[in-house]
């Protein structure tokens, strides 16, 4: 059986990465895939800082990438590189922590000068983790993911249908699965 997982690297609560993390869970669901899902702002921060590789709770977030054949990162842009709250997660993981998995990343910026942070700063650090399958990503930029209030965020139509397609392919690569439809 396949199993998704999303990491959330965002250290914000209310943050447009919401809006896409939102989307790409209803269109996994609305397909009959329900992820797991990591948002690494909610783990115990000294285990993040000080590198805990023992924590139960590292190690119990690790057990879900383990499993998993498609792994969706995301992150905000910051500084034209990925947020360092992913970053300090990502070097919780075993060393060949994504190795045999399809991974998917989607980042959002404000502009598109960071389009190449997922090639330039992102990728690297997959391939580091033995990621060797890694899909194409996804860039959305912040004006592209409207706020509605109440932490909720809706992307407009250019960016929903890049999404879709992205996640339609890293679904076609999964052991059993069909692709077809959108339901973002």
């Amino acid at each position: 059986m396949s199993k998704v997982t999303i990491i959330s690297g965002s250290p914000s609560e209310h943050t447009r990465l919401n809006g896409v993390l939102h989307g790409v869970i209803n269109h996994l669901t609305g397909v009959g895939i329900t992820p797991e899902i990591i948002n690494i702002r909610n783990l115990p921060p000294e285990d993040l800082i000080q590198a805990k590789f023992d924590s139960e709770e590292i190690i119990k977030q690790n057990k879900k990438v383990e499993h998993s054949n498609l792994v969706v990162i995301m992150t905000p842009v910051y500084k034209a590189s990925f947020s360092g709250v992913l970053k300090t997660y990502l070097d919780l993981l075993p060393q060949n922590g994504l190795e045999g998995k399809t991974i998917l990343p989607i980042a959002v910026g404000g502009t598109f000068g960071h389009l190449l942070m997922i090639d330039y700063s992102l990728k690297p650090v997959l391939a580091a983790l033995g990621a060797t399958h890694i899909l194409k990503g996804v860039f959305i930029l912040d004006s592209q993911i409207g706020k509605l209030g109440n932490n909720r965020y809706e992307l407009d139509t250019e960016a929903k249908n890049r999404l879709v397609s992205s996640i339609n392919i890293a679904r076609s690569l999964l052991p059993g699965k069909s692709v077809s439809g959108s339901v973002l």
